[in-house]
C-alpha cells in the first residue's frame, strides 16, 4: 500500500474496516461460486454463502478476541468443505485474515498451535471429501500451505513491531543519557562560573573595604570615593550571583521526580503554555472520551506536544487546531496549522536537516500499534495525523 493510501486508511479506520470486510466477503463468495461451477453434482450454494457471511461477520472482533474469531472462521470453512465445496484460497480468505490477527496479537506458541490445529482440520476435511480423494494437491497441499503462510506473515509483522518498540525505547534511553550528561556538564560550568564570581567580587570588595578603612583618617574624600565603588561592586556581585544561581533552580527539584506522567488531562495546561508563547490553539473533541492506558495516554500527549512545538518553532502562523476523535476502538489525533510561507512549514526542518521531532512522533505511534501521517495540506499549511488503538498494543492495524 502506497503512503497516500496508507494515510487515508489510517485516518478513516471505520471505512477501512468496512471495505476490508466487504472485499473479503466478495472473495469468499467468488470461491463458493467457482466451486459450484466446477464440482460434479454442484454442492449447495446458499448454505456456503451463509457460512462465508458468518466468518466475515466475526472478523471485526479479531482485535480483542483473536482466538475465538479464528475458531469461528475455521469451523465455517470446514463446514463449507463438508458441503462439498473446494477449499481454495478465496474460500479461506476470512480464515487467513483471522490467522494473521492471531499471529499478530497472541503469544507465538499459541498462534502456531492454532495454525497447526486449523491446518489439520482442513486437511482432514479434504481427505474425507469424496470428490478430492485422488486430487491431493487441492485437498491437502492447498489448505496446508495457505494457513501457515498467514501465520508466518503475522509473526513477521509482529517481530517488526516489537523491534520498532525496542528501538524507540533504546533511542529514548540514549536521549535521556545524553540529556543527563549535558546537565552534568552545564552544572559543572555553572559551578566554575559561580566560583569565579564569588572569588573575584568578594576579593575586590574586601580590598576596597580595607583601603577605605585605611584612608578614612588621612584622606576622607578618597575613602568616600572608594566606598561608592564598593557599593557598585557588591551590587554587581549580587546581580551575577542571582543570574548564575537562577540557572541551577529547577521546578522538579522540590518534587523529587515523583510527578505523575503527563496525559491528555494536561492538554489545557499545554494550550495555556502555548498561549504564553504567542500561539493560539483551538481544541475540539468528537465522540465519547474513553479511559486510556497510562502508556497510550502519555503517547497521545507527547505527539500533541511535539506537534504544537513544531508549529511554534517553524510555522509562519500563530494559530493551530487540535482535533481529538474518539471511537470505540481508536483515538485519532489531528493537529493542523495554516501558513503562508512554504519554507517555514514544520516538515521542512526535519526533512532537510537533522531534526527528530517527526521521527519521534512516528516511532511513538508505531510502537503503540497505531499509524502516523505528517505532511503539507493541499489547501496550504501542515497537518499531523495519528490513529492509536485503544484496547491493545497492536490493535487497530488492519491486515
Amino acid at each position: 500500500m502506497s503512503t497516500p493510501w496508507r494515510s487515508r486508511a489510517a485516518s478513516r479506520p471505520r471505512t477501512t474496516e468496512a471495505v476490508l470486510l466487504v472485499s473479503l466477503f466478495a472473495v469468499a463468495v467468488s470461491g463458493c461460486l467457482l466451486s459450484s461451477s466446477v464440482m460434479p453434482g454442484p454442492p449447495p450454494l446458499w448454505p456456503a454463502l451463509a457460512l462465508s457471511a458468518l466468518a466475515c461477520a466475526a472478523l471485526p472482533r479479531r482485535h480483542g478476541h483473536p482466538l475465538p474469531v479464528l475458531a469461528v472462521t475455521a469451523l465455517s470453512t470446514v463446514a463449507i468443505a463438508a458441503l462439498g465445496h473446494l477449499v481454495t484460497a478465496m474460500t479461506m480468505a476470512p480464515l487467513m485474515v483471522a490467522q494473521y490477527s492471531v499471529s499478530l496479537r497472541a503469544e507465538r506458541r499459541t498462534a502456531w498451535y492454532g495454525a497447526l490445529a486449523v491446518t489439520a482440520a482442513l486437511v482432514v476435511s479434504g481427505l474425507f471429501h469424496s470428490g478430492l480423494r485422488h486430487q491431493w494437491i487441492i485437498g491437502i497441499v492447498n489448505p496446508a500451505g495457505w494457513v501457515p503462510l498467514s501465520a508466518a506473515l503475522g509473526g513477521y509483522v509482529r517481530v517488526r513491531r516489537e523491534y520498532a518498540a525496542a528501538r524507540t525505547e533504546h533511542l529514548a534511553r540514549e536521549r535521556e543519557e545524553e540529556a543527563r550528561h549535558r546537565v552534568v556538564q552545564e552544572r559543572m560550568r555553572i559551578a566554575r562560573e559561580l566560583h569565579d564570581v564569588v572569588a573575584h567580587h568578594l576579593a575586590l570588595a574586601n580590598a576596597q573595604a580595607g583601603t577605605a578603612a585605611h584612608l578614612s583618617r588621612i584622606d576622607p574624600e578618597r575613602a568616600y570615593a572608594i566606598l561608592d565603588e564598593l557599593s557598585g561592586t557588591t551590587a554587581a556581585a549580587l546581580r551575577e550571583l542571582k543570574a548564575t544561581v537562577g540557572l541551577l533552580r529547577q521546578d522538579s527539584d522540590a518534587d523529587d521526580g515523583l510527578a505523575p506522567a503527563p496525559g491528555l488531562a494536561q492538554l489545557p495546561a499545554l494550550v495555556a503554555a502555548c498561549a504564553t508563547a504567542g500561539l493560539d490553539v483551538t481544541v475540539t473533541e468528537e465522540g465519547r472520551p474513553r479511559p486510556l492506558a497510562p502508556g497510550l495516554d502519555l503517547t497521545a500527549y507527547r505527539i500533541v506536544q511535539e506537534a504544537l512545538t513544531n508549529v511554534t518553532k517553524h510555522a509562519g502562523t500563530r494559530t493551530a487546531r487540535v482535533r481529538l476523535a474518539h471511537t470505540p476502538h481508536f483515538l485519532t489525533l489531528t493537529i493542523t496549522n495554516d501558513t503562508a510561507d512554504p519554507a517555514s512549514r514544520p516538515g521542512s526542518g526535519p526533512a532537510s536537516g537533522h531534526g527528530f521531532g517527526l521521527l519521534g512522533m512516528r516511532e511513538r505511534a508505531l510502537a503503540a500499534g497505531g499509524a502516523f501521517r505528517a505532511g503539507p495540506r493541499p489547501e496550504g499549511g501542515f497537518e499531523v495525523a495519528c490513529t492509536l488503538p485503544l484496547h491493545g498494543h497492536d490493535e487497530g492495524a488492519a491486515p
